[in-house]
């Protein structure tokens, strides 16, 4: 009874959020469709700035990512940061895996991409630091073997989130979406309150909510100490695309940012 109505009050204070945006708010667009002038690439081994392999592109109004240029994969990970910090926002996206997954990658990056938010700045972020101390809406696309494969998850990088009333430490959490398979396009949303709710959106549908994401955990390797606080809540950080081995396209990237718009109260 307890969690039920829990959930009930996440999805009464969403539905309120949203309400109070679209009669506020306006949408503004991330990329402009022409060039990642605004954004920042960091890609593990390479210094904040360094857009290896020309990993990140843009092409048809669409951010791809590619690597046609690299040999070996090396663990190359990476992330295109929008250039500043966000706190209350609503994020709108469209993306779609195409081609085919880079065989030097890890096998658990087959169709597999993201968007990372309340992200460290990148430009603290040690050349060697494998993933940014964020949190992810991670993208997934269905295998082809009739298995589910739910897109829209959490995961969490150095990070902790509160998942149905409790500290939840795994280090990613399924959503309830439906498998998407192939290269279709699929919208993705996320509604985040600064250090409170935080609401995950697939083609229209809420799949995942959970609440006071803090730093904490592993899955972060060879990172700056200061920035690792354990236990700090997450209130604002960067928003960044996801590059880990699977070609992938974004476009109609949009935000509205609700800061001083919406309630604070927690």
């Amino acid at each position: 009874m307890i969690k039920k109505l829990w959930c009930c009050l996440l999805a009464a204070t969403t539905l309120s959020t949203y309400a109070q945006a679209q009669e506020k708010g306006k949408w503004e667009p991330l990329f402009n469709g022409k060039d990642i002038s605004n954004w920042f690439v960091k890609i593990h081994h390479h210094p904040t700035g360094d857009n290896y392999g020309n990993t990140f592109r843009v092409k048809d109004s669409m951010i791809q990512v590619r690597y046609d240029q690299y040999g070996d994969f090396n663990d190359q990970f990476g992330h295109l940061y929008f250039k500043q910090p966000y706190s209350y926002y609503h994020l709108q996206l469209e993306y779609r895996f195409v081609g085919e997954w880079y065989k030097s990658a890890p096998s658990y990056t087959i169709l597999n991409s993201g968007v990372m938010f309340h992200s460290q700045d990148p430009r603290t972020m040690p050349m060697e630091q494998d993933w940014p101390i964020s949190i992810e809406m991670q993208f997934l696309a269905g295998l082809g073997d009739g298995k589910p494969r739910p897109t829209g998850n959490m995961c969490s990088p150095g990070t902790h989130i509160v998942y149905q009333g409790k500290l939840d430490t795994r280090h990613c959490i399924n959503s309830t979406s439906k498998t998407y398979e192939g290269e279709q396009w699929v919208k993705a949303e996320l509604i985040v309150l600064g250090d409170s709710l935080i609401t995950h959106i697939i083609n229209g549908d809420t799949v995942l909510q959970y609440s006071k994401p803090q730093i904490g955990g592993p899955v972060v390797n060879r990172y700056d100490p200061a920035q690792k606080t354990d236990g700090k809540l997450l209130s604002s950080g960067f928003i960044a695309l996801q590059s880990e081995g699977q070609p992938i396209d974004f476009r109609n990237i949009r935000i509205m940012n609700l800061e001083g718009i919406v309630n604070r109260k927690k």
